[in-house]
């Protein structure tokens, strides 16, 4: 499945479900297929093993997978190989557009947490020293000012 988001995993002796392992023969028995097929499959562009340094098929767990499920388009839903192959290629797209949509979602959870801490850091930089107004209510007490007799001179 070249070119359709195969991945190199970090660890080359690590075996993972797209670890290229087996060769066309044993891939044939897993898949319940003739060798025969594999290889027309390959042609057509269903099912793309890697290649050894000699040119050499070898098929990952998620190949003998996908050689199951064309075999069972084919032979119980009756699809014929075009059919089949456009599936796979559709549901290679929505596998891209799920992985597109789950960065999409954690770089817009990400901005979302900068703004809510850049909106904290606003409000924290208030200044603190200023005192709320509360209305004073209205005595009715009367204040009555007299000047000092030495400021009524001046």
């Amino acid at each position: 499945m070249e070119g359709t988001g195969r991945r190199r995993h970090p660890y080359p002796y690590e075996l993972t479900e797209e670890s290229p392992v087996y060769v066309i023969s044993v891939a044939a028995q897993l898949s319940g297929l003739h060798p025969q097929t594999l290889r027309q499959y390959d042609r057509l562009g269903l099912v793309s093993p890697d290649r050894t340094a000699g040119r050499g098929r070898r098929y990952s767990a998620r190949d003998i997978e996908l050689l199951r499920q064309v075999q069972q388009l084919s032979q119980d839903e009756g699809i014929n190989l075009a059919g089949i192959k456009r599936i796979i290629e559709l549901e290679n797209q929505v596998a891209a557009l799920k992985a597109r949509v789950a960065e999409l979602q954690a770089t817009v959870e990400g901005a979302a947490t900068a703004m809510q801490q850049a909106e904290a850091a606003v409000h924290a930089s208030y200044r603190r020293d200023l005192v709320p107004y509360q209305d004073v209510q209205q005595a009715s007490a009367l204040v009555v000012w007299r000047p000092r007799r030495d400021q009524r001179e001046r």
